[in-house]
């Protein structure tokens, strides 16, 4: 709970929870034996960069508050410690969990063997691998002439080298070798045996080969002991008048390189005195967070494990749907215009999304398209539309967010690339992002500007499409469509607009149009009406927002939140919030969604959203919600609420007494929500 205050949770404490419920899916029984090791690696690489951003924002507060007492109004000394408590419990199950899937995968002959355990022709062939395919990648650094800590790459993880010569007394030397990941694959697969799969990580290949890159220094013992750190991640972004916004962002990225370490990550087995080098030489001291751990590290690598021939050990495919409102050989302008359209990923294609950029980019009455990018795949089938749409004479106009965290880098190599090729890309706005997901496309029809546009709530990216499940409305509406230009007018020109009636913007209006609706709910319960909402959410944890659910539980609305994420809101306290109830649902797919319905005196109002329920969200980004008026799409994102709901497989309960229970209903038949959501989808498409 939140200090002083019982009725909300902390909001690092609600994130630690929300990655336990990943932790809670690697142990599951009931996920495939493959698909719980890449949730040992979501979990991982979840917990690095809640270390690189919020246990860094919190040192930075801890000492600014012996600074200044007086700014600082929470002890964020005792959820540090907290902090740490909790990951320290997490990550003892987290080894007990890799521990029993190494026996389980043993079981269906799977073997993740290290270089004490291969046999001579593997041990060879490791040592072939070794000198075709790693030796050239290593370049050890010698710890006692080693002086730029700040040169160790934090999304590495490195080595560790105790070198000695058994001849000779004291002996003994230290070095640093980086494990050349992605260079390489983590995971190298050993020839079989007898039907045994064998698989060597990329760390102990190294150790097989220590003896090639040192015996010639006359060294003849070899220990190895794997590290990692975070470093300190939030962009300190200075204010300077004389350079762009991108100069200072790339200033700040390089930074970002040499922030403080925030958490040191060493093999237990490790010796003290080598330990007490390494931390000297590094420039870690005993009061940052350092953390015994076993053998391996960046089990983030794991996220992309795989094994030939081990298909039943993995997800069973569910190949994206086509959307059946989207007929093949007609022009998707003509569909559009037909009728309101909303795509459902990844039960159906993102490929609808792509083929509507690629009409645009040749059609020769479309003039224009908008967009507004995030963070994009790697290899952009979006970016390349919008690139052809240039070359083809469109005039294109691309908003990508330069400050989206840890896309930076790539998101300002796209922008060049973007005016490179003659698109239009629009300056970074300072302190704001731009989070709304648009895309606008003006064709010239019948003498007269028509608009077309996309409102989602998720990024334009092909790849996380593949399991993000994010909604996305297509319209021709001119009430819609008429202030989704006006959003990217407002984007160009950094003027705030006059007046928006359809859509809702933050940060202008978007929490008080919120707020409003659950004040007439509650006026509504108070007067003997139908009062209740549903509102799916990745995080809530604003606090204007929390005490108005709480007022609108007291007054009897009935509230029905999923929430994946950060929830600090404690639902089932008597005289508060009784009437709330919050499940969060984590599965294969991520929920990323954002779905509010309120009852309106039974005229519901349904709206998809690109914001959370976060301070940040509203009064720090541009962000859009967008009311839903075609009754058979309100149908649809009524049945996949309701199903969500019913959830009683991968739905979790939070109350004020328990936290990450699995949810039980009165159903007699298990509903898994995102099988279930699948299954209603196909039935709709004809000849699936």
């Amino acid at each position: 709970m939140a200090k002083n205050n019982p009725s909300l949770i902390n909001r690092e404490i609600s994130w630690l929870h929300f990655n336990q419920r990943v932790l809670q899916e690697a142990a599951d029984h009931t996920v495939p034996l493959i698909e719980r090791l890449r949730f040992l690696g979501i979990f991982s690489n979840n917990l690095d960069e809640f270390y690189r951003v919020r246990v860094a924002t919190l040192n930075r507060i801890v000492k600014f508050k012996k600074k200044e007492k007086k700014y600082v109004d929470f002890d964020a000394a005792m959820i540090l410690k907290k902090i740490a408590a909790i990951v320290k419990q997490q990550q003892n199950t987290f080894a007990a969990i890799y521990d029993q899937l190494m026996l389980e995968l043993a079981d269906h002959n799977i073997h993740i063997i290290n270089e004490k355990k291969l046999s001579r022709p593997q041990e060879q062939f490791v040592l072939n691998y070794f000198r075709e395919h790693v030796r050239s990648h290593l370049f050890p650094l010698m710890l006692k002439n080693f002086k730029d800590v700040n040169r160790l790459e934090e999304k590495s993880i490195y080595l560790a080298i105790r070198l000695k010569r058994l001849q000779v007394k004291y002996a003994e030397n230290f070095a640093l070798v980086k494990i050349p990941t992605p260079a390489l694959s983590r995971f190298i697969s050993l020839p079989s045996e007898d039907d045994q799969k064998f698989i060597i990580l990329l760390d102990d290949v190294i150790r097989v080969g220590l003896p090639e890159i040192f015996s010639v220094f006359g060294y003849d013992s070899f220990d190895a002991f794997t590290i990692k750190f975070n470093r300190d991640s939030e962009l300190d972004i200075e204010n300077d008048v004389s350079k762009s916004f991108l100069q200072v962002m790339l200033e700040s990225l390089k930074q970002r390189k040499l922030g403080v370490p925030v958490r040191f990550i060493y093999d237990k087995k490790m010796p003290t005195r080598m330990l007490k080098t390494l931390l000297m030489r590094l420039n870690i001291s005993e009061d940052d967070t350092l953390i015994k751990s076993g053998r391996y590290h960046n089990f983030k690598d794991f996220m992309n494990f795989s094994v030939t021939g081990c298909a039943d050990l993995c997800y069973t495919p569910a190949p994206p749907l086509p959307n059946p409102s989207i007929p093949s050989g007609v022009s998707i302008f003509d569909t559009i215009r037909a009728r309101d359209i909303m795509l459902h990923y990844p039960y159906q294609s993102y490929n609808h999304i792509i083929d509507l950029l690629r009409e645009a980019s040749v059609d020769p009455k479309v003039r224009s398209i908008k967009i507004t990018l995030y963070r994009v795949a790697q290899f952009s089938k979006v970016v390349n539309a919008l690139i052809n749409a240039a070359h083809n004479g469109k005039e294109v106009t691309v908003f990508l967010e330069v400050q989206a965290r840890f896309d930076e880098e790539a998101n300002i190599y796209w922008s060049e690339k973007l005016l490179e090729e003659g698109v239009n890309v629009i300056k970074a706005i300072p302190g704001m992002k731009v989070h709304a997901k648009l895309l606008l496309i003006k064709r010239k029809e019948n003498n007269q500007n028509v608009y077309y546009a996309s409102i989602g709530t998720g990024n334009f990216n092909e790849q996380t499409a593949r399991v993000y499940a994010d909604d996305s409305l297509w319209t021709s509406n001119p009430s819609i469509t008429s202030e989704v230009n006006k959003v990217f007018y407002l984007i160009e020109s950094k003027v705030q607009p006059i007046d928006f009636k359809e859509l809702i913007i933050a940060p202008f209006n978007m929490r008080n149009h919120f707020l409003k609706l659950l004040g007439k709910e509650i006026k509504n319960a108070k007067s003997g009406k139908a009062a209740w909402a549903i509102i799916k959410l990745n995080s809530l944890s604003d606090s204007q927002s929390i005490k108005a659910l709480y007022e609108a539980s007291q007054a009897g609305v009935k509230l029905k939140l999923i929430i994946r994420g950060i929830c600090m809101l404690v639902p089932g306290i008597p005289g508060l919030s009784e009437n709330i109830e919050v499940i969060s649902i984590v599965d294969k797919y991520l929920e990323h969604s954002r779905v509010l319905v309120f009852s309106n005196g039974n005229k519901p109002k349904y709206y998809i959203s690109s914001a959370d329920w976060m301070m940040r969200n509203f009064d720090n980004r541009i962000e859009v919600a967008c009311p839903i008026h075609d009754p058979l799409i309100q149908h649809e994102l009524k049945t996949m609420l309701d199903l969500q709901w019913s959830d009683n497989v991968k739905a979790r309960t939070m109350s004020q007494h328990s936290i990450n229970e699995f949810r039980k209903t009165d159903s007699g038949k298990k509903i898994r929500a995102q099988e279930d959501i699948y299954r209603f989808f196909k039935a709709k498409t004809p000849g699936i």
